[in-house]
Formats: C-alpha cells, sequence, structure tokens
C-alpha cells in the first residue's frame, strides 16, 4: 500500500488530506467509523476516530472520509488557522 499527504493553505483554512490505496471503507458504514466504540477489528477499541473528530471540531475544524473501495481512502482534515498566523 502507498500513502500521500497533502498540505492545502485555503483561505482561511489549513486542510490536509491523508489518501492511501489499501482496501477501502465499506460504503454501509462509512459514517459509523466515527461513533464511538464502533470497530471492525478484533482488538479494537473504536475510540481514535470518534476522538479525533471530536478534538477536530473542538478547535473549530472537520473531519472527513471518503472511500472507494479496492482503490483508495481519504481523511481531511480541515482547521481554521490561528489569528494572526503569518499565512491567514
Amino acid at each position: 500500500a502507498s500513502e500521500e499527504v497533502r498540505l492545502i493553505l485555503s483561505g482561511r483554512d489549513a486542510v490536509m488530506t491523508v489518501t492511501d490505496n489499501g482496501p477501502g471503507i465499506p460504503h454501509d458504514i462509512l459514517e459509523d467509523i466515527f461513533v464511538p466504540f464502533f470497530t471492525t477489528k478484533d482488538t479494537g477499541t473504536g475510540i481514535g476516530l470518534s476522538l479525533s473528530r471530536q478534538i477536530i471540531r473542538m478547535h473549530g475544524g472537520e473531519l472527513q472520509v471518503s472511500s472507494r473501495p479496492y482503490s483508495e481512502t481519504s481523511f481531511t482534515i480541515s482547521l481554521p488557522l490561528a489569528p494572526g498566523n503569518l499565512y491567514a
């Protein structure tokens, strides 16, 4: 599998997308992966993505996912740039 990370400064937001070409996530559970304690793994706790999304939202951002099974999956984090930031 290969991964790609992109960071874009767009207006007042920083947008980071991480994409891989693994097996993907089935569409019927795509939003379930953000539900606390939901997991598809035998040893998973189901807390990681839920907690990540919550922390990102507390900072005024968003965590989104898109997936094409057997092709690629992308997670996109968008966060507002801090006031006074050099790039804002």
